[in-house]
């Protein structure tokens, strides 16, 4: 969700995922996927920037988040298969 302001400066927050459009005609107007509107303060280049951030934020957590268990699976692999090689290892060197 991106943090926007009503034209009475109240916050306002945004699913950007249900945005349908957007349009200055002049005062910034939100139409949502279920038809609900709302005016804005910020212009559609602020609410563009807004939204990219709001959505390279999200990747790069979803991407942290897979490198983490990425790295936690490796560790438990090796943790397991280590025994076994090395035990596989000594077989062989008899």
């Amino acid at each position: 969700m991106i943090e926007l302001h009503r034209l009475d400066d109240t916050k306002i927050l945004i699913n950007t995922d249900l945005i349908e459009n957007v349009e200055e005609t002049p005062d910034t107007v939100i139409t949502l996927t279920n038809g609900n509107k709302y005016i804005v303060k910020e212009k559609i280049g602020e609410i563009v920037l807004e939204i990219m951030d709001f959505k390279s934020n999200v990747q790069f957590k979803r991407f942290t988040v897979m490198e983490d268990v990425k790295t936690t699976l490796i560790k438990e692999v090796k943790k397991e298969l280590y025994p076994k090689v090395k035990a596989d290892t000594k077989k062989r060197k008899k």
